[in-house]
This record gives structure tokens, C-alpha cells and sequence, in this order.
């Protein structure tokens, strides 16, 4: 059947348009293949091609509140292999192992490995000379990465509160933990190219990702004062052998840790050596434990804010013992202190009179201060692994329950929590949290990041009440049980602190944890100091006898590098016959050495000068000094 000219023109009109609508469509896809998806398609080849080798970030610095580093970085640069680029697997295997101190064994598994790159665990934060000797060995597909590992330059200093960090720079304990996000920064990569056979594309060029690196981080710990710290503690450790000590100093206007640490302590660069019951407890927030005659302290101004006692006025006789639901409560003293006012039941540290503030108040009024000040809750100090200390429940506190908890027995108790709720009771009456990290800094600008401010959870106590309890802590240490950690033109004003331990439900003998807490000036409280001995051996276990001067010694040293300068109003110092006479240096300068042969004063001198008249002298005049102390005088020259 012949077909007509018009339906072949049809055919082909319609064949042309259809090829055309083709065309039409193909051309468009590739156009939106070349022009909307060119670039994530040649990423993506680039993608299959590439091979990255990873550069660490520098995990961020942590510094003291003056930019001493405490925990930093060292180079240390990690090995890594392409194995498709290894050409001879035996050879190589070889070669790393030699260096790398490991089996050619294992070396092969991993440079065979069906994996684009693999890290040599071996290989991962070696010394520069094994990397240098790595390089010399000049094998395809073997690179070296930058990297770097943790460093403590003061080694076991404030090791419980910066922690460490792992193989990988990851956080694992303490600030270095707690504040891990911020400190580790992100990772950079240098990546280059190769081929479907692991080769490398040596016409395309490598692309480098730099690392982010991580925040510095700055506390409010001073290293001056944590140095004074962790001195006095490894004198205490080296005397007394005990189970542990605790220490904790703190600005008591806005809770900042100045100072934290206990022993036993260990090096953060050498953790895996050490009993995790070590190093996973951090002392000073971790441990709980009966506080003893610390405690007192609340008590104290439970009764003064509630007006129940006037510590001039009132009087107490104790006769050793009181008798309270049928059990009978002793003082430390035996026989007792007899007749006393409650300042001298406050300097004693007599039980008793204790007893009878808490039955002044009541439990409901006792107990609702003792949570106000903030036991039987955490503090919300930012370091992990905090306690929270047992109270009694109130409607199982009895007589019995009552009286001891006014004098610190029966109750369990934090250091913390101790440190922050003297500092309220010592301040004005302000509770505050405690506080360890200050800022976070960007390394890169200096750009402050983060900035704690103190945190006020609540007013306690008045000013009034505040200003009796500094007065009465004061008398503690010129005339009381506190008398060791008396300075000399510092006002101290503390309270000592003997505490059983039980185990088992009974207490043990002669097992004690002794104490004392201390503040200065004692008219402008500008530090707190805690200190508890675990335990101590070849001594009399009083916080008294064995704390208080480690406290004083703390304190003094302490307030002198924060430029607290002596003054001579202090309560004068109820001398015991073992303790020195002190002698005021008088004002030496002017006088000829003929005058000083006339002045009669227990004091050694060390002159310097050849001249015959005193132009400067150290220390300056009105400063008391033990007898047989050394003065400096410096003469002038001779013409």
C-alpha cells in the first residue's frame, strides 16, 4: 500500500520534534549535570580519590588566675600509613618495626590493612627522633602527622583538680574532663590524592584543613598560694605519716578556690601507673565525714542570730558531761572547764556548752540553719564527683540526735561544704558558690569567651551576727584551742576541729580525723583555710596540736604574697609556757652602734655596712619577732 506524501511529511514532522524534545532534554540535563550538580559530583569523585592524614588541634592550655600554665602541650608527632601505596609489605614491616620497638608481625597486619589510612598505635605521639628516623627511611605511604600530648610541668601540683587526659587528648578526670568540649578543639587534615590503585595523583595538589584549637582556660587558683599549700602538706605528710590530708583556701567574698589539694596525690602524666582509688577521688569535694567541733561554728550562729545567747554576759559551768535522753555527753576535757562565759565555751570548745545552744534553738531552728549554710547539698563547685554529706532526717532527730549534732558528732560533711559555709558565716552572712574555672580565653585573639561571676545562693546571717562570730573565732586563736595558728600581726580567727571515725557502726580508737579552719584578716576576711589530717601518727590527734599550725603557717605566708600587709591591733596572744615571747622591733635607724650596745633586746643582728650609723634596718619597726630572732641593719659607708 503506497503511503501519501502528507502522511510522510506527517511522520517526519513528528519524528524531528520528537528528537528534538531529545535533545531538548538531554541538553538540559547536562546542562544541570555541568552547571547545578558539577561541583558536588567532582567533590564527590575528589571524595574517592583523596586520603586524609589528620593534624590534631592543640588541646587548650590551663593556666592560674595570673597566666602561670599548669597543664600545656608538647609536640609529638603519630605515624600513619596508605596501605595501597606500600609497595613491599615484608620490606616495610621490617623497617617500622625496627624503629617503633614492635613486632614485624603485627607492623604487617596493620600496613596491609583494607583500610584507606591506618594509625600505628606504636607509632602515635613518639619523640621527634623517632620521627626523624621514620623519615629517613623514605617509604611510599608512610607519613608522619602533627600531633601533641599532654604536659604537667609541676608534675603531682594540683593534681586531683586538673585531672588528665587521655592517649587521644580526650579529658578523662578533673577540670581536664569537666571541661572537655571547650578544651579540645577540632581536628585538621592534610589531604591529598590518589588513584583507584592507591596511587598518588601527584597533578592535582594537596589540600590542607587547619585544626581549630582548643579554649585556655583560667582559674581563680593562685599558684603562689597553692605552692604554700603543697608545701606545708608534704611537711605534714613527711611528719605525722597520716592516712590523708585535705586542704582548701578560698576568697570567702565570692567563692573562689585560691587553692586546693590532698595527699596522696599522683603525676597526671603517669596515671595508668597509679590505684584509681587515687586519683578518681578528689579529696577535698569527694570525702564525707563527721567535721567534729568545726561544726560548732553553726552553731554558734544559729544561737546569735536567734538572739539565744550573749557571749559576754551568759554563763555555763561544765562539769564534764551532760546527760541528754538518758546518755551521757562528754567534753573533751575531763573534769571539765567549771564556770565560763560562752565566749569561753566558744574558745574552750567545750561540748556541753554546745549542747545547751542546741537545745536553745531547738531542731527545727538547728537543723533549718544547718541546710541554709548548705549541708546535705552539693555546693555546685565545677569539678565532678562532688558529695553531698548525710544530715539526719528531722523526724528522727531526738534529744540525743540534737546534742550531738550542735557540737558535730552524727552528722557527715563535706570540706567543701565546711569551707563555703564558714566563709558565709565570716563575710557578712552570705552563702556563695565555690568556683574553680574563671575564663575561657580564645589562644588565637585573646577574646574572653566565658567569665564566671560569683554566685550568691543566699543571705544566712546578718552583718551583726557575722561580726560576733569573727570576734569569737578570734579569741579562739589568741586564747583558746586555736592558739597554733596564731600570726604574728595577722588577725586569725579560727576553730579546731577532732572528729572520730566509725567503721562498721562503732568508732575506731585512736583513729581521728583533726582539723582546723581559718580565716584573715579577721576584721576584713580576705581568705579561708581548711586543713583535715587523716590519721596522723606519733602524735596527740587534736586538730589544735596538729592542724592549726598548718593552718597558720598557710595563712601567714598566704596573706603575705597577696600583699596583705601586717598591722599590729590584733588580740594579744595568751602565752603558754611553750610558746616564745615575741619582742617589738624598735626603730633602730639613727643610732650608732655604741647606742645598740645599750639597747638591751633578746634578737641576733646581722649588720652590713662599714659605717658607724643604722640608714635602714629589716624588718621595720613595730614588727614582733620570737626571741633570738635575726634582725638585718645596714650601716653606711665609712668616708
Amino acid at each position: 500500500m503506497r503511503v501519501s506524501n502528507v502522511t510522510v511529511r506527517k511522520r517526519l514532522t513528528v519524528a524531528l520534534i520528537v528528537g528534538i524534545l531529545v535533545f531538548f532534554i538531554i541538553d538540559l540535563r547536562l546542562g544541570y549535570v555541568q552547571f547545578f550538580l558539577g561541583n558536588m559530583l567532582t567533590d564527590g569523585a575528589k571524595e574517592l580519590w583523596s586520603r586524609d592524614i589528620p593534624f590534631e588541634p592543640e588541646r587548650g592550655e590551663i593556666v592560674d588566675r595570673n597566666g602561670v600554665p599548669l597543664a600545656t602541650n608538647v609536640s609529638a608527632p603519630t605515624v600513619y600509613v596508605v596501605p595501597r601505596q606500600i609497595k613491599d609489605p615484608a620490606d616495610t614491616s621490617e623497617k617500622l618495626a625496627a624503629v617503633l620497638n614492635m613486632s614485624k608481625e603485627k607492623a604487617y597486619q596493620l600496613i596491609t590493612k583494607k583500610a584507606s589510612s591506618v594509625k600505628i598505635p606504636e607509632g602515635q605521639k613518639i619523640s621527634h627522633q623517632k620521627a626523624k628516623e621514620i623519615r629517613a627511611l623514605e617509604i611510599e605511604g608512610v607519613y608522619i602527622g602533627e600531633d601533641s600530648k599532654r604536659h604537667y610541668p609541676f608534675g603531682n601540683y594540683l593534681s586531683h583538680v586538673l585531672g588528665f587526659a587521655g592517649i587521644d587528648n580526650q579529658g578523662l578526670m578533673g577540670l581536664e574532663l569537666y571541661y572537655d568540649e571547650e578544651l579540645k578543639g577540632k581536628k585538621g587534615s592534610v589531604k591529598f590524592y590518589a588513584n583507584a590503585k592507591g596511587e598518588r595523583m601527584n597533578d592535582m595538589a594537596d589540600d590542607y584543613k587547619p585544626p581549630v584549637d582548643g579554649m585556655n582556660l583560667r582559674l581563680t587558683i593562685d599558684s603562689k598560694i597553692q605552692t604554700i599549700v603543697e608545701r606545708e602538706l608534704d611537711i605534714a605528710q613527711a611528719e605525722y605519716n597520716p592516712d590523708g590530708i585535705i586542704a582548701i583556701a578560698m576568697n570567702p567574698n565570692n567563692g573562689e578556690i585560691l587553692a586546693m589539694a590532698s595527699r596522696p596525690d599522683f603525676d597526671p602524666a603517669n596515671f595508668r601507673n597509679v590505684p584509681p582509688e587515687i586519683y578518681n577521688r578528689n579529696l577535698p569535694i569527694w570525702s564525707t565525714y563527721e567535721p567534729g567541733s568545726t561544726f560548732k561554728i553553726i552553731t554558734l550562729a544559729a544561737a546569735l542570730e536567734e538572739g539565744k545567747v550573749d557571749l559576754a554576759k551568759d554563763h555555763f559551768h561544765d562539769p564534764g558531761y551532760v546527760e541528754v535522753g538518758g546518755a551521757r555527753l562528754r567534753c573533751w576535757k575531763k573534769g571539765g572547764h567549771g564556770s565560763q562565759t560562752f565566749l569561753e565555751v566558744v574558745q574552750n570548745s567545750c561540748n556541753p556548752g554546745f549542747v545547751e545552744l542546741g537545745e536553745r534553738l531547738g531542731k527545727e531552728k538547728l537543723f533549718k540553719y544547718i541546710r541554709d549554710f548548705g549541708f546535705g547539698e552539693k555546693t555546685g563547685i565545677d569539678l565532678q564527683g562532688e558529695g553531698k554529706g548525710i544530715l539526719f532526717n528531722l523526724d528522727r532527730v531526738g534529744p540525743v540526735e540534737q546534742a550531738t549534732t550542735a557540737f558535730g558528732q552524727g552528722v557527715s560533711v563535706t570540706p567543701i561544704q565546711q569551707v563555703a559555709a564558714i566563709s558565709a558565716a565570716v563575710n557578712g552572712g552570705t552563702l556563695y558558690t565555690p568556683y574553680i574555672a574563671k575564663e575561657l580565653i580564645n589562644p588565637a585573639n585573646g577574646e574572653i569567651l566565658m567569665k564566671k561571676s560569683p554566685e550568691a545562693k543566699r543571705k544566712v546571717i546578718s552583718k551583726e551576727t557575722s561580726d560576733g562570730i569573727r570576734y569569737a573565732l578570734e579569741n579562739v586563736v589568741a586564747k583558746g584551742s586555736g592558739k597554733k595558728a596564731f600570726v604574728e600581726g595577722y588577725r586569725v580567727g579560727g576553730k579546731t576541729g577532732t572528729a572520730q571515725k566509725a567503721q562498721n557502726g562503732r568508732y575506731l580508737e585512736n583513729n581521728h580525723i583533726v582539723s582546723f579552719i581559718g580565716f584573715a584578716p579577721a576584721d576584713d576576711p580576705q581568705l579561708v583555710v581548711y586543713v583535715a589530717v587523716d590519721n596522723p601518727k606519733g602524735t596527740v590527734q587534736f586538730g589544735g596540736v596538729v592542724a592549726a599550725p598548718i593552718v597558720g603557717e598557710i595563712m601567714g605566708d598566704s596573706l603575705r604574697a597577696m600583699g596583705v600587709k601586717p598591722r599590729k591591733e590584733q588580740i594579744e596572744k595568751e602565752l603558754t609556757w611553750m610558746d616564745s615571747p615575741m619582742i617589738e622591733v624598735p626603730d633602730m635607724v639613727g643610732m650608732t652602734k655604741k647606742d645598740l650596745g645599750e639597747l638591751y633586746l633578746n634578737l641576733k643582728i646581722d649588720a652590713s655596712g662599714t659605717g658607724n650609723t643604722v640608714v635602714k634596718q629589716t624588718p621595720q619597726p613595730g614588727i614582733k619577732l620570737k626571741e633570738g630572732s635575726t634582725i638585718r641593719l645596714y650601716f653606711d659607708e665609712e668616708d
